[in-house]
């Protein structure tokens, strides 16, 4: 009996440790996969170029928000559902793709005048929250109806979970914590040091290739989703 109790106290000590060593080693791949260049960086880098750091930062907040929703389905078991019902992945896929060609329409409706988009005029208080919300809605829901996020982190995040540590369910969660934290991080400060750039840039036809590549990189994505 004495024994029993002995070992069931050493595993409840090994059940509540999460490897420090584990969890540095996912915040560097982490940090690591956030520099690289992607749609996301991109989108983040030229929305703070051509409309400055507050609406990049608006996109961040979003962006990054949205992966706390991914860590949830896979900390709940949802996933699995997600990875091996061919229906429900390509409604998902679908909605999420019609979605990006959406934002690539309306970013072609936007008008330019001397290398600024005429209907985010710092002028407009008003407009200028709207434009926020609306960003950050646009980086949400570009995360959300993107599978292909949710099936990354199932084969990235267990890869950092301790064996012996806190429960499961616990683990993932606090992992996706810390990936969107990082990730944030990262996305607001290429909105910063991008914004920062602005004043620099004074051709019409920078701002008007700058527009056109978000185009190709939402329209790119959502090719991307329809095809995979």
């Amino acid at each position: 009996m004495h024994h029993c109790s002995v070992s069931l106290l050493k595993d409840k000590k090994n059940y509540t440790i999460m490897s420090t060593a584990m969890i540095l080693s996912f915040l560097s791949a982490s940090i690591l996969l956030a520099l690289m260049p992607g749609p996301d960086n991109i989108l983040v880098l030229t929305e703070s170029i051509t409309k400055g750091k507050r609406n990049g930062i608006a996109l961040s907040s979003g962006l990054s928000l949205g992966v706390i929703v991914h860590t949830i389905v896979i900390a709940t078991g949802l996933a699995v559902v997600i990875q091996q019902s061919e229906s429900v992945f390509t409604v998902i896929k679908i909605f999420g793709a019609l979605y990006l060609f959406y934002l690539a329409y309306k970013t072609f409706q936007e008008k330019t005048s001397d290398g600024l988009i005429i209907s985010d005029n710092p002028t407009n208080q008003a407009q200028i929250k709207n434009t926020f919300f609306s960003l950050f809605k646009k980086g949400l829901l570009m995360n959300i109806l993107n599978p292909k996020v949710t099936l990354f982190f199932i084969a990235f995040l267990p890869q950092f979970v301790t064996e012996n540590g806190f429960p499961f369910t616990l683990q993932i969660i606090i992992l996706g914590t810390i990936f969107m934290v990082q990730a944030f991080i990262i996305f607001t400060t290429i909105a910063i040091v991008s914004a920062g750039l602005r004043p620099l840039i004074k051709s019409p036809k920078f701002w008007k290739n700058i527009k056109w590549a978000k185009i190709v990189v939402l329209c790119g994505l959502g090719l991307f989703l329809f095809v995979a």
